[in-house]
């Protein structure tokens, strides 16, 4: 029986990159509009507090960088899920899953999320080269 061997290859590691990225450069994609202070009316308009603007876009921000790098992994990855959970249940309600309104990008953003939270962040990161830093904050 021959062995699976893709965890060891320079693609698996190319490609466990790319996830992360993609998912990091989507959460700095989505803060930018929340720094906008305008949109603190839409915070109001869901039921949030206007003060949620900036820690919310923060977290975006800040945790699309770390996911990006490969530093805190799994912790920013813990934090966006459950903001992810929040939009999806609180803010979007589940009422459409597509179109306007729709959370299938949501779940989409969670599938990756939580499967960064088991992997860590790969390779290709500030935690594999630094090596000194805790699996468990990798």
């Amino acid at each position: 029986m021959a062995e699976s061997t893709i965890k060891e290859s320079k693609l698996h590691d190319v490609t466990h990159f790319g996830i992360r990225a993609a998912a990091g450069v989507l959460f700095i994609w989505h803060s930018m509009g929340k720094f906008n202070p305008e949109s603190q009316a839409f915070f109001t308009s869901v039921g949030l507090p206007a003060e949620m603007q900036l820690p919310i876009a923060l977290l975006e921000f800040l945790g699309g960088i770390l996911l990006i790098l490969g530093i805190l992994t799994r912790i920013a990855s813990s934090l966006l899920t459950i903001e992810m959970l929040g939009s999806i249940f609180f803010i979007k309600k589940l009422k459409t899953f597509s179109g306007q309104g729709g959370w299938e990008l949501d779940l989409l953003a969670l599938a990756i999320l939580l499967a960064l939270i088991v992997s860590g962040p790969g390779r290709v990161s500030i935690s594999h080269i630094v090596k000194k830093i805790p699996r468990f904050l990798q």
